[in-house]
């Protein structure tokens, strides 16, 4: 599945994350003097669609999500989501990932700013998104919860002048993700330089050109994972020096370790009642 921005406009994107952003400045009395201001704008989070929002106690636990999440989980009301982790509602290993990230979070006070993360969604949808999670502080610096927003990888912009030279970039690492890409590779193609490679494909691609290239081994790793081939060659044919090297990079983008990633394609489990496809 495609994960791309379409209906709504960049601008929405970067409000929420301030709104994000705001919500860690609060510094409420508790979290539900917080949850009661943010019931105001729970419209405008209900209304923008490849955007999921949530917040969540000290348990990992959501307290509010928007409408985006809920379908993407398979149900059809927010409450169905909540006072559950994303252990309970996400397929077994890559859940419990989530989760264990979250705790990082609440327990360490773990700022993640644009972490490329690829989700399944409904059981085997791939989608691949740019995600933010923070800690949330009462009056006296304890942390009550936490707030995330994570929104679907936005389409390049192919009408940017700077398209034809990095369309080059990005055809270069998918031919040749199965083994190391150096920085001077693309500065040669493309005829910039290191600074301005970085700049132009968070422009037009929204990632670095470090992220492009994790993206595209991850993309073909998560094929291969369906079926037999062994992870350690796997993880020597798409560009990794060692199955560990794999594991520590599949795990950071994905929540969870190959083993499991393919335990988790494989299973069966029954989906929950309110389960529908979106």
């Amino acid at each position: 599945m495609s994960c791309f921005i379409e209906d709504v406009p960049e601008l929405e994107v970067a409000e929420l994350s301030q709104i994000c952003e705001g919500l860690a400045r609060q510094r409420p009395e508790n979290i539900q003097t917080l949850l009661n201001a943010i019931s105001l704008i729970a419209p405008l989070l209900n209304a923008i669609p490849n955007v999921v929002f949530f917040v969540k106690d000290c348990q990992a636990r959501y307290l509010l999500v928007n409408m985006t999440l809920a379908r993407r989980c398979g149900f059809k009301h927010v409450a169905s989501l909540l006072g559950k982790t994303s252990a309970d509602v996400f397929p077994s290993a890559l859940g419990q990932g989530y989760t264990e990230q979250d705790l990082r979070v609440l327990r360490d006070g773990v700022t993640l700013r644009d972490q490329l993360e690829m989700h399944l969604y409904n059981g085997r949808v791939r989608g691949w998104c740019l995600t933010q999670k923070l800690a949330l502080r009462d009056s006296y610096g304890r942390v009550i919860g936490m707030a995330g927003i994570s929104h679907d990888l936005q389409e390049a912009q192919a009408r940017h002048p700077a398209w034809q030279r990095l369309a080059i970039v990005d055809d270069h690492i998918r031919n040749h993700y199965h083994r190391p890409i150096a920085m001077e590779e693309l500065t040669e193609l493309s005829g910039m330089s290191v600074a301005q490679i970085e700049r132009y494909c968070k422009r037009i691609f929204h990632l670095t050109p470090r992220q492009m290239i994790h993206k595209v081994r991850l993309e073909k790793a998560t094929e291969l994972l369906a079926g037999e081939t062994p992870i350690t060659d796997i993880a020597l044919q798409c560009g990794y020096t060692d199955h560990s090297a794999f594991s520590r990079q599949f795990k950071a983008m994905t929540g969870t370790t190959p083993r499991d990633f393919r335990m988790a394609l494989l299973s069966t489990s029954a989906p929950p009642v309110e389960h529908e496809t979106v």
